[in-house]
């Protein structure tokens, strides 16, 4: 038996590729199938199942297009209702991959069709559990993407609750714990670094399978959750529904547009996406522009921040243009009209109007701070471990909702924890009207270096 968990770490997504005896299925694959099918065939395998825990909100999934071409035959948990032919298993279902088997645990409470995929070995031992976002390190599913009008977050969180303790911590403590998700996606709250784990280990350290009441459990699960992003609700729909096959995606988005070409399309309205590091664009990038790096969590931003209709123009740095194309159709947004063919480059070449942003480091932004007006657009989660005392506390997915609570006329300084949101709050700010802004590179952990006191936090957006 072979396991192979394919990590994504700019979406934090953890697919898996699982194989015996020459069968292979594969667990939550991404909107590309290339890696899967390479892999099944560099290992001589045949791809027979795809199964998915839930209708994916955070990612577009590959399960059509990788069905399409393999013959696989998708599966989804109990209640799943799709557009497209699967199988909905039912609750213990057991499947067949070569000497292995895979039972569906039925586990409603982050969606009701949620499922896990207890995995065993030849010998007919428990060897993992595949947990999608139910369960994660340190972690489990957030309740609140799956609300109907007669179901609420609480209700979830009650069926979570009942799905964990009567599915989940039965199992033997040595069974490795496969999750969807690592550090970083908006599908739990405060997930651990690691990918994997065991049901033991989660048991002593995974706060939400501490004993505790239903009500309580509620509760804590419930608390502090900070509004999913907007374009959940659209990837959830393409999942159940469809969507464009990814090649066709890609052949109609990697379009290069010469300098003037790019201008006249700027002119029609369309926004500029800047996505190379953000010391990059400090340098100079197009007027208005706005930063997204490919260095970090890309698509995921995207999603948080712009409209999934709004036509998109990208500058890359060369060799780059079809990863970010690539990134996008991942979470849904297939509207990139064309990129700046020769990038930032050419655009200077041929003497057009350059924008610079702002920055300063931590130890000249720790001068006279009390001077200052400073924004804080790390989450509410990061806050809660000490913010600067006259700080706003606006995260960055507010940002853009509270223009009107700030005044433009004021000089502005603004951090992050490491300095890439920073200066993608910068860049929207500088796009909305705001002429006086400073970066602060490093962000509050370079800034604690400098001795600058933090308290605890009193106000936030």
């Amino acid at each position: 038996m072979y396991i192979e968990q394919l990590y994504t770490p700019c979406l934090a997504e953890a697919a898996y590729y699982i194989e015996s005896n020459g069968e292979a299925i594969i667990i939550d694959p991404l909107r590309e199938t290339e890696p899967y099918l390479a892999l099944a065939q560099k290992r001589g395998a045949t791809i027979k199942y795809i199964f998915e825990t839930h209708f994916h909100a955070d990612f577009v999934s590959g399960h059509i297009d990788l069905a399409a071409k393999t013959g696989a035959v998708i599966v989804y948990g109990p209640t799943a209702e799709t557009s497209f032919y699967s199988l909905v298993a039912e609750d213990e279902e057991l499947f067949t991959i070569g000497d292995a088997k895979l039972k569906v645990l039925h586990t409603p409470g982050h969606t009701m069709e949620s499922a896990c995929y207890l995995l065993y070995d030849e010998t007919g031992k428990e060897h993992a559990v595949f947990t999608g976002d139910t369960l994660f390190v340190g972690d489990v599913g957030r309740p609140d993407l799956a609300i109907k009008s007669d179901l609420t977050q609480d209700d979830l969180a009650g069926l979570l609750y009942d799905s964990l303790n009567k599915k989940i911590k039965t199992l033997q403590d040595d069974v490795i714990v496969y999750p969807a998700h690592g550090a970083g996606s908006a599908c739990g709250k405060n997930i651990g670094k690691e990918t994997f784990s065991t049901i033991g280990h989660q048991k002593k350290t995974n706060y939400a399978l501490q004993p505790m009441t239903k009500s309580a459990f509620v509760s804590v699960v419930t608390e502090d959750l900070e509004a999913p992003p907007t374009y959940f609700t659209m990837d959830a729909m393409l999942n159940k529904q469809g969507y464009e096959n990814i090649e066709e995606v890609l052949t109609k988005n990697t379009n290069p547009l010469t300098v003037d070409e790019f201008e006249k399309s700027i002119e029609k309205g369309m926004l500029v996406l800047d996505t190379r590091t953000a010391d990059e664009y400090e340098q100079g990038s197009i007027k208005n522009a706005l930063n997204i790096g490919l260095n970090g969590q890309y698509a995921p931003w995207v999603g948080a921040l712009l409209d999934v209709n709004q036509p998109l123009l990208l500058i890359t740095d060369e060799g780059k243009e079809t990863e970010a194309i690539l990134r996008l159709a991942r979470v849904g947004y297939e509207k990139v009209q064309g990129y700046l063919k020769g990038g930032m480059e050419e655009w200077k070449k041929a003497g057009k109007p350059v924008s610079s942003m702002n920055s300063i480091t931590a130890k000249e932004f720790a001068k006279n701070l009390e001077q200052k007006n400073i924004i804080d657009v790390r989450n509410a989660s990061e806050w809660k471990s000490g913010v600067i005392e006259q700080a706003k506390l606006i995260s960055l997915a507010d940002l853009e909702k509270q223009f009107s609570l700030l005044d433009k006329q004021q000089h502005y300084y603004i951090h992050c924890a490491g300095g890439y949101r920073s200066m993608m709050a910068a860049s929207l700010m500088k796009k909305n009207g705001f002429t006086q802004i400073t970066n602060v590179k490093g962000g509050i952990t370079k800034i604690q270096e400098e001795q600058v006191s933090l308290v605890e936090p009193v106000n936030s957006h």
